[in-house]
Parts: structure tokens; sequence; C-alpha cells
């Protein structure tokens, strides 16, 4: 299974109509979206949620 922060880098490339893998600066472009992917999983506690899931498990 892949990083969540990297599907969802990936699903914003996407809605913009960028290919995700062509090279930006060096890297695979979905990963200059992973700033953006950051502050909304801040905002939405993300890492709390799993690490609480984990606990439940």
């Amino acid at each position: 299974m892949k990083d969540p922060r990297e599907l969802a880098a990936r699903a914003l490339c996407r809605k913009h109509g960028l290919p995700e893998n062509t090279k930006f600066e060096g890297k695979p472009m979905w990963q200059s979206y992973l700033d953006e992917v950051e502050i909304v999983l801040d905002a939405v506690k993300f890492d709390e949620l799993v690490t609480a899931s984990r606990k439940t498990q």
C-alpha cells in the first residue's frame, strides 16, 4: 500500500491535469504537491487519527 501522502499528492497532480511522473526540478511532478498535502493532513490531525486507530486494533 502506498503512503497516503503520496496518494493525495498524486491526486492533486491529476486534478490539475499534470502528469504525475514527469520530472519537475529533478523529482516526479507529484512530489511538488507534498507541501499542500501536509497542510491538509495537519489540519485534520491525520497522524493522530492513524495512531489512535492502531491503538484500537
